[in-house]
């Protein structure tokens, strides 16, 4: 199995940015590339701030084998990254959620949050409250089995020392929320920070957490701007990092060390997540006869 490091097209001219992102599953037999763009920009054009697409390659032929919605498929396996982290990380008694950013990746976070904690409240925050009142208004109504009370807020200070998770998903190059707020014991997830520039995360919590998980060491190391800031400033040593969320998942690492511990888990998205959903849904395709072939 292998994952290369986001090859990164930048368009200046548009504030964007392309990545390019190769990887190889032997155990699937299964390799790809999502080409995903993310274009701030477009959330004025009414369109979508991130798109992509996956090209799915056959192991054993090398033939291009499908090609999907790129989009979905990032928003699903990144809140399927920051969910497994929070079931792990966070604790059980966790009952208030504050969630930062409310684009199209928001959605899947919100989910994934509620899906592996009972959480009474999550707080909504975002740049344009009209966006986080609408992403609010429609989990309230669409996530309403959950049982929990969605509410877009602009109150920041008063609320984020309530919260018990916090997860971050902008496109943000400065931090979102001041880390002194944050109370002890909570779970932090930064996912929305992908570029060594971006930081969602300020450098006081980035110094105060007390465990910081990431999904890959190095792609974190050259892609999370939210560690690599600080390490620049020298805030912090690449030591800060305990570890991978899968080495907690696999037992070869403790996560959660008690009730008071502040936890982060740091994702930049690594290709082999992509490599691995896209082919379970090509081959749920197939069996179901969903899908267009193409000669």
């Amino acid at each position: 199995m292998f994952s290369l490091a986001a090859d990164l097209w930048r368009v200046p001219g548009h504030q964007g940015q392309t990545l390019y992102m190769p990887a190889y599953v032997d155990a699937l037999d299964m390799g790809g590339v999502k080409i995903v763009s993310v274009f701030p920009s477009n959330i004025d054009r009414g369109i979508p701030s991130v798109q992509a697409t996956m090209v799915l390659v056959d192991g054993k032929t090398g033939e291009v084998c499908s090609i999907m919605d790129g989009t979905y498929l990032t928003q699903l396996r990144t809140g399927a990254a920051q969910g497994a982290a929070t079931d792990i990380l966070a604790r059980e008694d966790s009952r208030v959620g504050a969630l930062f950013g409310a684009g199209l990746q928001a959605w899947s976070q919100l989910e994934a949050m509620l899906t592996v904690r009972r959480l009474a409240t999550v707080y909504v925050f975002d740049r344009e409250k009209k966006r986080a009142t609408e992403l609010a208004d429609r989990a309230q109504h669409e996530l309403a089995g959950y049982g929990a009370r969605i509410v877009a807020d602009s109150s920041v200070d008063k609320v984020l020392p309530l919260a018990d998770v916090i997860t971050t998903v902008t496109t943000s190059k400065v931090p979102v929320f001041d880390g002194r707020l944050v109370k002890e014991g909570a779970h932090i997830n930064g996912v929305g920070s992908y570029t060594p520039d971006m930081q969602e995360l300020d450098e006081y919590l980035v110094k105060r957490v007390d465990r910081v998980f990431v999904d890959s060491r190095d792609a974190a190391l050259a892609e999370a701007g939210d560690l690599i800031i600080s390490m620049k400033h020298g805030t912090i040593g690449s030591d800060k990092i305990d570890g991978e969320l899968g080495e907690v998942i696999s037992g070869n690492m403790p996560g959660r060390r008690s009730k008071k511990e502040i936890t982060l888990f740091k994702t930049v998205g690594i290709a082999v997540e992509d490599v691995v959903v896209a082919t379970a849904a090509y081959r749920r395709a197939m069996t179901a006869g969903l899908g267009v072939r193409l000669q």
